[in-house]
């Protein structure tokens, strides 16, 4: 029995890239050896062992058969005579397709090293249109490496648009959905996930809400790029800089769903896209079954994000319904990914990149009036809550009221 390092962990030794997770193959094994050294069993389509100590995966070498559709329609053999060059064969990459012994010797049947230095993400075989949710992966090493300097080669492109033709993206399963975009949003280049989706057809069947912004037209004296599709490209960019949370890249990626079904007659502007967009954000939602902190996350920068831009010109009670609005006033961290995403939108327009954003400091600021905001002699009198709660309002909006006046005359 001999066990080798294998996959991610390899490549980004190879690449000297941070790596968090190891995973092992064992060759010329048997599920009770396993267990009999002391490796605890899951998985239950193929034998995967849990090392105790480590935590760590341990995976029989196995071989795999298309008997369905989807990520999960394939068919698994696993048995001591198969061999490392077996198992590596079924992986997407070759760059993935790479393994190490005990002694550090790289075992490479593919050419994976080779394509480490062109900086080429290319399949392994053909056998990678059999799993439609390898079009995902590979979009995500794309994101993951773009800083790099790495590409698509044009042969896996044909391959994943070959894919993306079939049916097979259809009876890809939300969750899985979800992870691979969840852990792509979250990589160093999210934009670059979605516009390999997009350039292999994928976008247009896993998310048309946000393939038919491409295209549609916005005023110049505001978005000098028009585009709503490269403007919503831009802000996730200036996303990944202000955030690692995929939470806020997210809601930056579905914040503008809404201009897409903007009508025409009225097109450049865009009035009232913020309504327009929350069904849509929904769907998304509902449809990749996201998070209720991504969805809730979504739904507000979708909703609001106008009012935070025009933050200094609303009047106190505006700012106070906005805050309450947010769930800013149970959640603080509600409030700063909010303001991160808004200013994400703000700076992804061309020429707009570098510029400053006195919206989120102006609201971080009323908020701390809000907060603030005393009604300890209410609390000692014997008055109803409901009366307390109007009193507390008011109370904030005079005090919001004086906040702004002073605000204002300082930036005189």
């Amino acid at each position: 029995m001999k066990i080798y390092l294998v996959g991610g962990a390899v490549r980004d030794k190879l690449l000297n890239y941070p790596s968090t997770e190891n995973d092992w193959v064992v060759v010329g094994g048997s599920p009770q050896q396993m267990i009999e050294q002391g490796y605890r069993a899951v998985g239950q389509d193929f034998p995967v062992f849990i090392e105790p100590k480590t935590g760590e995966e341990y995976a029989l070498a196995r071989t795999e058969r298309k008997s369905g559709h989807g990520y999960q329609g394939f068919t698994f053999h696993t048995d001591p005579s198969i061999s490392l060059e077996d198992d590596l064969m079924r992986r997407d990459l070759t760059i993935n397709a790479m393994a190490e012994d005990a002694n550090g010797v790289i075992i490479d049947p593919y050419g994976g090293q080779q394509d480490l230095q062109a900086k080429l993400l290319r399949h392994v075989s053909n056998a990678f249109t059999e799993d439609p949710l390898r079009i995902l992966r590979v979009a995500r090493f794309a994101a993951r490496y773009h800083h790099l300097g790495f590409s698509i080669a044009p042969e896996t492109m044909t391959l994943m648009r070959q894919l993306v033709n079939s049916d097979e993206l259809s009876h890809l399963v939300a969750e899985r959905l979800w992870k691979e975009t969840k852990r792509a949003l979250s990589e160093r280049s999210p934009d670059i996930y979605i516009q390999v989706l997009r350039d292999c057809g994928a976008l247009a069947k896993l998310l048309p809400e946000v393939d038919n912004l491409f295209g549609i037209p916005q005023r110049a004296d505001y978005h000098p790029e028009i585009d709503t599709g490269i403007h919503t490209l831009m802000s996730l960019q200036q996303a990944a800089k202000l955030s690692p949370c995929s939470k806020v890249r997210f809601s930056v990626l579905v914040h503008d769903l809404g201009k897409a079904i903007t009508p025409d007659h009225v097109l450049p502007s865009h009035k009232g896209h913020e309504e327009r967009g929350l069904p849509l954000v929904k769907d998304v939602c509902d449809r990749f079954k996201v998070p209720n902190a991504h969805r809730q996350l979504a739904m507000v920068v979708t909703e609001y994000h106008l009012l935070c831009h025009k933050a200094l010109e609303l009047r106190p009670q505006t700012i106070l319904k906005l805050l309450k609005g947010l769930g800013a006033l149970k959640s603080p961290q509600q409030l700063e990914d909010f303001l991160l995403c808004c200013e994400a939108d703000a700076r992804g327009r061309t020429g707009f990149e570098n510029r400053d954003y006195p919206s989120a400091d102006y609201l971080r600021a009323a908020m701390r009036v809000v907060t603030a905001t005393d009604i300890s002699d209410l609390l000692e009198a014997n008055i109803s809550g409901a009366e307390i709660g109007h009193e507390l309002s008011l109370r904030q909006v005079a005090n919001l009221t004086e906040f702004k006046h002073n605000y204002l005359q300082s930036r005189v």
